[in-house]
């Protein structure tokens, strides 16, 4: 009974703050699983689009296609800091959407569900690099590395 109170409290908690069904969907694994290539990036650049191009590929089905609108509903900021092997070892936020804290948590949590990322081969040790999302009220994102722009 407890547990049914709680998830009750969580959902009119949701529904309060204008967090759709939609969007908390987003907070699972990856669409499929994507085994990751040898990065042969010579910089953090670079090594930032190989990153991107492994998240589009594990959430193939979150990416927000075409331009996105003229207002999204969260912008998140994330410093991640990636192995020899292309384990994620630290995802930092940088900054997110104070309006809403799930994305942040979300977008963190889908980095290190999308790992191992390409192995950073041409590094002598771990590579790190920033990227920025822009996430769509429907959980769909573009990764600022490959987005399409804005509206």
């Amino acid at each position: 009974m407890k547990r049914l109170h709680l998830a009750a409290g969580a959902l009119l908690c949701a529904v309060h703050l204008g967090i759709g069904a939609t969007e908390v969907a987003y907070l699972t694994s990856p669409s499929r699983t994507v085994s990751a290539k040898a990065s042969v990036a010579a910089d953090t650049r670079a090594y930032r689009l190989d990153a991107a191009r492994h998240i589009y590929a594990s959430y193939s089905s979150r990416i927000y296609k075409g331009r996105l609108p003229p207002l999204i509903h969260g912008v998140v900021v994330v410093e991640t800091t990636v192995d020899t092997s292309g384990h994620p070892r630290s995802v930092k936020l940088v900054r997110g959407p104070s309006h809403a804290p799930d994305v942040s948590v979300a977008v963190m949590e889908m980095i290190k569900r999308a790992g191992p990322l390409p192995a950073p081969s041409r590094f002598a040790g771990p590579v790190s690099f920033i990227e920025i999302w822009l996430v769509h009220k429907d959980g769909r994102f573009q990764l600022d590395a490959l987005t399409e722009g804005q509206d």
